[in-house]
């Protein structure tokens, strides 16, 4: 489905420099563009290889005002709103794409189903459970009993939610995730040695605009929620364990792991492969570096301060013991 560039430059706030009825239906690289397709450049060195291209328009900065040889939107910040540009052609194509159940699914009769819903082949939803209107559940989804997905959620391809489990508007699940499982809480028998289980009967809550990745798990509650604040972005492969409370607009990247009871405040960053120990706190607006490590119980505290190493500390304090080290070896 396309949309004319006076409905983009409306919905992204740009100045619109060329014929506004011109469509467009999706986005590219300047390399491979289509004349459906919406290109950008930041930077002016690449504003005539992007006019030269086969692009149906061009999203730029200020500096392209007055140029010639396509349609322009002119934005103070051409990445951002290419971002936003790109989301609104993607909700169009999907607006196009019949609404409904497959034959092949399985969906309770008790299911409330939205307007516009799509359920996808062999998928599964559960008793009592709820999704909003405009989501898509894909092919071999399994949704629980009593789960509640919100308005314009995207859930793709066999991903797992466990029962009870709240997944608020706009949310994305990339295929493989597992939303929702026991949390690893277990209790030894000194007298045994044998462990057993401890309650795993909390709740697991995603606040709105969260993104979450493929084959990531996060686990509910022991006995309370862990809760994932709204407008927080989880790459692939990523654990978070169970009570844990993220906040809002969090980034945490690939492979890095959450043990229980922890809290991520607003604005964190943690790199790849980050282990964080049981009950520690990163404060709001840290930065924490690939393979930092964080000691159980520990807090890191500094808005924008980068941490780096194990045990996380200041970038450059954890450098002058890096130099030292180098140094001390040097003499030996």
């Amino acid at each position: 489905m396309k949309r004319t560039l006076q409905q983009i430059a409306e919905a992204v706030e740009a100045c619109l420099q060329g014929d506004p009825s011109v469509q467009v239906s999706s986005v590219a690289s300047v390399a491979s563009a289509s004349p459906d397709d919406l290109v950008f450049v930041e930077d002016e060195k690449h504003l005539s290889q992007a006019l030269q291209s086969g692009a149906g328009a061009v999203m730029a900065g200020e500096f392209a005002a007055g140029s010639l040889g396509k349609p322009l939107l002119i934005c103070r910040h051409p990445k951002l709103a290419f971002a936003r540009a790109a989301r609104l052609l993607q909700v169009a194509s999907r607006e196009v794409i019949s609404a409904g159940v497959q034959a092949s699914a399985v969906v309770h009769s008790s299911v409330r189903l939205g307007a516009r819903v799509v359920v996808e082949e062999r998928a599964v939803v559960g008793e009592d459970a709820e999704i909003g209107e405009g989501s898509r559940i894909g092919a071999g989804c399994v949704i629980g009993s009593g789960v509640k997905i919100g308005r314009q959620c995207e859930i793709y391809p066999h991903v797992t939610i466990y029962a009870g489990a709240t997944l608020g508007d706009r949310v994305i699940v990339h295929a493989g995730a597992v939303l929702g499982s026991d949390g690893f809480g277990y209790v030894r028998d000194a007298k045994s040695g044998r462990y057993e289980k401890f309650p795993q009967v909390g709740k697991l809550v995603i606040e709105d605009d969260v993104e979450i990745g493929a084959n990531t798990t996060i686990d509910r509650g022991a006995l309370d929620e862990t809760r994932i604040g709204r407008g927080t972005k989880i790459d692939n492969l990523v654990h978070i364990g169970h009570n844990c409370r993220v906040g809002e607009n969090v980034v945490i990247a690939a492979q890095t792991g959450l043990s229980g009871s922890i809290v991520i405040e607003n604005d964190v960053v943690l790199g790849g492969q980050v282990g964080i120990g049981e009950h520690a706190r990163i404060e709001e607006g840290v930065m924490l570096g690939g393979q930092g490590g964080v000691l159980p119980n520990k807090v890191l505290r500094g808005k924008g301060v980068a941490f780096w190493g194990t045990p996380a500390q200041p970038v450059r304090q954890y450098l002058k013991q890096l130099a030292a080290l180098a140094r001390l070896g040097k003499k030996r």
